[in-house]
Protein backbone atom coordinates (compact mmCIF):
# COMPACT_ATOMS: atom_id res chain seq x y z
CA UNK A 1 0.00 0.00 0.00
CA UNK A 2 3.39 2.43 0.49
CA UNK A 3 3.13 2.82 -3.35
CA UNK A 4 -0.67 3.88 -3.54
CA UNK A 5 -1.84 7.00 -4.28
CA UNK A 6 -0.51 10.01 -2.41
CA UNK A 7 -1.80 11.61 0.84
CA UNK A 8 -2.24 14.86 -0.98
CA UNK A 9 -4.45 18.10 -0.65
CA UNK A 10 -7.38 18.40 -2.61
CA UNK A 11 -8.02 21.54 -5.15
CA UNK A 12 -10.26 24.31 -4.29
CA UNK A 13 -12.44 25.81 -6.93
CA UNK A 14 -14.60 29.00 -7.09
CA UNK A 15 -18.15 28.29 -8.19
CA UNK A 16 -19.12 30.08 -11.51
CA UNK A 17 -21.77 32.82 -11.18
CA UNK A 18 -25.39 32.52 -9.83
CA UNK A 19 -27.18 30.09 -11.31
CA UNK A 20 -30.27 27.65 -9.92
CA UNK A 21 -30.21 23.86 -11.13
CA UNK A 22 -32.72 21.19 -10.93
CA UNK A 23 -32.05 18.41 -9.06
CA UNK A 24 -34.49 15.09 -9.43
CA UNK A 25 -34.87 13.75 -6.12
CA UNK A 26 -37.26 10.69 -5.34
CA UNK A 27 -40.22 11.68 -6.84
CA UNK A 28 -39.43 15.45 -6.87
CA UNK A 29 -38.27 18.66 -8.82
CA UNK A 30 -36.32 20.46 -6.43
CA UNK A 31 -34.78 23.90 -7.40
CA UNK A 32 -31.23 24.54 -5.91
CA UNK A 33 -30.12 27.88 -5.72
CA UNK A 34 -25.93 28.10 -6.70
CA UNK A 35 -26.00 30.39 -3.77
CA UNK A 36 -27.78 29.97 -0.58
CA UNK A 37 -27.20 32.55 0.68
CA UNK A 38 -24.99 35.37 1.17
CA UNK A 39 -21.15 34.71 2.48
CA UNK A 40 -20.87 34.73 6.04
CA UNK A 41 -17.99 36.59 7.83
CA UNK A 42 -15.06 34.99 7.07
CA UNK A 43 -14.25 33.04 10.87
CA UNK A 44 -10.78 31.57 11.70
CA UNK A 45 -10.28 27.84 11.55
CA UNK A 46 -11.61 25.70 14.36
CA UNK A 47 -8.80 24.30 16.31
CA UNK A 48 -9.25 20.54 17.26
CA UNK A 49 -6.46 18.84 19.91
CA UNK A 50 -5.80 15.50 19.08
CA UNK A 51 -3.76 12.63 20.68
CA UNK A 52 -0.51 11.39 18.68
CA UNK A 53 -2.58 7.98 18.70
CA UNK A 54 -5.77 9.43 17.27
CA UNK A 55 -8.13 8.11 14.40
CA UNK A 56 -9.79 11.54 13.20
CA UNK A 57 -12.98 10.50 11.23
CA UNK A 58 -14.11 13.69 8.95
CA UNK A 59 -17.54 13.04 8.04
CA UNK A 60 -20.81 13.92 6.40
CA UNK A 61 -23.14 13.86 3.79
CA UNK A 62 -22.27 13.02 0.42
CA UNK A 63 -21.13 16.69 -1.32
CA UNK A 64 -21.16 18.25 2.71
CA UNK A 65 -17.23 20.18 1.52
CA UNK A 66 -15.26 16.70 3.06
CA UNK A 67 -12.72 16.84 0.66
CA UNK A 68 -12.53 20.78 0.41
CA UNK A 69 -11.43 20.65 3.87
CA UNK A 70 -9.20 18.39 3.66
CA UNK A 71 -7.21 20.48 1.26
CA UNK A 72 -7.09 23.38 3.79
CA UNK A 73 -6.43 21.34 7.08
CA UNK A 74 -2.96 22.02 8.81
CA UNK A 75 -1.73 20.28 11.60
CA UNK A 76 1.16 21.08 14.30
CA UNK A 77 2.97 17.69 13.16
CA UNK A 78 2.96 15.54 10.11
CA UNK A 79 -0.18 13.57 9.76
CA UNK A 80 -1.44 11.90 6.47
CA UNK A 81 -4.59 12.72 5.24
CA UNK A 82 -6.62 10.42 3.24
CA UNK A 83 -9.47 10.99 0.87
CA UNK A 84 -11.13 8.55 -1.77
CA UNK A 85 -10.55 11.64 -4.22
CA UNK A 86 -6.77 10.74 -4.11
CA UNK A 87 -7.70 7.46 -4.68
CA UNK A 88 -10.40 8.21 -7.97
CA UNK A 89 -7.76 11.16 -9.44
CA UNK A 90 -5.26 7.90 -9.58
CA UNK A 91 -7.41 5.70 -11.35
CA UNK A 92 -9.25 8.16 -13.77
CA UNK A 93 -5.94 9.02 -14.63
CA UNK A 94 -4.80 5.13 -16.30
CA UNK A 95 -8.13 4.24 -17.16
CA UNK A 96 -9.99 4.97 -20.16
CA UNK A 97 -12.02 8.39 -20.00
CA UNK A 98 -15.23 6.77 -20.97
CA UNK A 99 -15.32 4.74 -18.15
CA UNK A 100 -17.85 6.34 -15.60
CA UNK A 101 -16.71 6.66 -12.43
CA UNK A 102 -19.92 4.79 -11.18
CA UNK A 103 -18.38 1.25 -12.64
CA UNK A 104 -15.48 1.43 -10.31
CA UNK A 105 -16.18 3.28 -7.28
CA UNK A 106 -16.60 -0.07 -5.36
CA UNK A 107 -12.63 0.00 -6.12
CA UNK A 108 -12.20 3.31 -4.89
CA UNK A 109 -13.92 3.02 -1.92
CA UNK A 110 -11.65 -0.68 -1.24
CA UNK A 111 -8.56 0.98 -1.83
CA UNK A 112 -9.50 4.28 0.08
CA UNK A 113 -9.99 1.71 3.42
CA UNK A 114 -7.57 -0.28 2.90
CA UNK A 115 -5.22 2.73 3.18
CA UNK A 116 -6.78 3.87 6.19
CA UNK A 117 -5.95 0.36 7.65
CA UNK A 118 -2.04 0.38 6.24
CA UNK A 119 -1.56 3.55 8.30
CA UNK A 120 -3.38 2.89 11.27
CA UNK A 121 -0.98 0.12 11.57
CA UNK A 122 2.01 2.02 10.64
CA UNK A 123 1.69 5.69 11.01
CA UNK A 124 3.37 6.66 14.05
CA UNK A 125 1.29 9.38 14.78
CA UNK A 126 -2.42 10.40 14.24
CA UNK A 127 -4.30 9.48 11.09
CA UNK A 128 -6.90 11.79 9.67
CA UNK A 129 -9.64 9.86 6.75
CA UNK A 130 -12.52 11.14 5.02
CA UNK A 131 -15.54 8.63 5.23
CA UNK A 132 -19.20 9.75 4.88
CA UNK A 133 -19.98 7.60 8.10
CA UNK A 134 -23.53 7.58 8.13
CA UNK A 135 -23.58 3.88 7.61
CA UNK A 136 -23.31 2.38 11.50
CA UNK A 137 -21.68 -0.53 9.74
CA UNK A 138 -19.14 2.11 8.59
CA UNK A 139 -19.06 3.34 11.92
CA UNK A 140 -17.97 0.29 13.14
CA UNK A 141 -15.73 -0.98 10.61
CA UNK A 142 -13.43 2.13 11.91
CA UNK A 143 -14.14 1.60 15.58
CA UNK A 144 -12.46 -2.02 14.92
CA UNK A 145 -9.90 -0.69 13.13
CA UNK A 146 -8.62 2.01 15.80
CA UNK A 147 -9.09 -0.48 18.12
CA UNK A 148 -6.74 -3.43 16.68
CA UNK A 149 -4.15 -0.92 16.23
CA UNK A 150 -4.72 1.22 19.85
CA UNK A 151 -6.21 4.22 18.35
CA UNK A 152 -8.82 6.77 20.14
CA UNK A 153 -11.74 7.52 17.71
CA UNK A 154 -12.46 11.50 17.27
CA UNK A 155 -15.51 12.12 14.86
CA UNK A 156 -15.42 15.59 12.97
CA UNK A 157 -19.06 15.97 11.95
CA UNK A 158 -19.35 18.73 8.76
CA UNK A 159 -22.99 20.11 9.15
CA UNK A 160 -24.21 20.71 5.37
CA UNK A 161 -28.36 20.70 4.65
CA UNK A 162 -29.78 18.29 2.18
CA UNK A 163 -29.74 21.37 -0.77
CA UNK A 164 -25.96 22.18 0.39
CA UNK A 165 -25.24 18.82 -0.14
CA UNK A 166 -26.23 18.46 -3.57
CA UNK A 167 -24.77 21.35 -4.50
CA UNK A 168 -21.67 20.23 -3.36
CA UNK A 169 -22.12 17.04 -5.54
CA UNK A 170 -23.19 19.14 -8.55
CA UNK A 171 -20.06 21.08 -7.92
CA UNK A 172 -17.31 18.22 -7.84
CA UNK A 173 -19.45 16.39 -10.95
CA UNK A 174 -20.97 13.84 -9.48
CA UNK A 175 -24.56 13.27 -7.84
CA UNK A 176 -25.14 10.39 -5.53
CA UNK A 177 -28.54 8.45 -6.75
CA UNK A 178 -31.21 9.57 -5.35
CA UNK A 179 -32.49 6.68 -3.25
CA UNK A 180 -29.12 6.52 -2.00
CA UNK A 181 -28.84 10.17 -0.78
CA UNK A 182 -32.29 9.78 0.58
CA UNK A 183 -30.95 7.24 2.78
CA UNK A 184 -27.53 8.82 3.42
CA UNK A 185 -29.75 12.28 4.83
CA UNK A 186 -31.55 10.11 6.86
CA UNK A 187 -29.48 8.26 8.78
CA UNK A 188 -27.28 11.44 9.12
CA UNK A 189 -30.43 13.46 11.25
CA UNK A 190 -30.55 10.34 13.37
CA UNK A 191 -26.46 10.86 13.78
CA UNK A 192 -26.62 14.82 13.45
CA UNK A 193 -29.42 14.82 16.48
CA UNK A 194 -27.62 12.12 18.57
CA UNK A 195 -24.19 14.37 18.65
CA UNK A 196 -26.38 17.82 19.37
CA UNK A 197 -28.17 16.34 22.52
CA UNK A 198 -24.63 15.73 23.56
CA UNK A 199 -24.84 11.91 23.25
CA UNK A 200 -21.83 10.11 21.31
CA UNK A 201 -21.96 7.10 19.33
CA UNK A 202 -21.00 3.91 20.68
CA UNK A 203 -17.01 3.11 20.54
CA UNK A 204 -16.13 7.17 19.79
CA UNK A 205 -14.61 8.66 22.22
CA UNK A 206 -15.17 12.49 21.83
CA UNK A 207 -17.20 14.34 18.68
CA UNK A 208 -16.82 17.71 17.26
CA UNK A 209 -19.74 18.99 14.95
CA UNK A 210 -18.85 22.28 13.10
CA UNK A 211 -21.20 23.55 9.95
CA UNK A 212 -19.68 24.48 6.53
CA UNK A 213 -19.59 28.12 7.05
CA UNK A 214 -17.53 27.51 10.52
CA UNK A 215 -14.88 25.44 8.33
CA UNK A 216 -14.39 27.67 5.41
CA UNK A 217 -11.21 28.56 5.99
CA UNK A 218 -10.08 24.76 7.15
CA UNK A 219 -9.09 23.36 10.24
CA UNK A 220 -6.49 23.29 12.53
CA UNK A 221 -4.90 20.08 14.10
CA UNK A 222 -3.00 20.66 17.26
CA UNK A 223 -1.36 17.18 17.77
CA UNK A 224 -1.23 16.80 21.68
CA UNK A 225 2.44 15.04 22.28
Amino acid sequence: MGSGPPCGTAAVTRAGPPAVITVRTLNLDVEIPDRLMPAPETLPPPDVRIGRRDLVVLAGLPGAGKSTLLGKTVATAPVPVLDPEQVHRVLGAVLPARLPYRRYRAVVHLVHRLRIAWHCVSAPGPVVAHEPSTRPTTRAMLIVLARLTRRRRLLVWVHAGTFEALSGQRERGRLVGARSFARHVERAERLREMLRTGRLPRGWYAARVFTRAELAEGLRLTVVQ
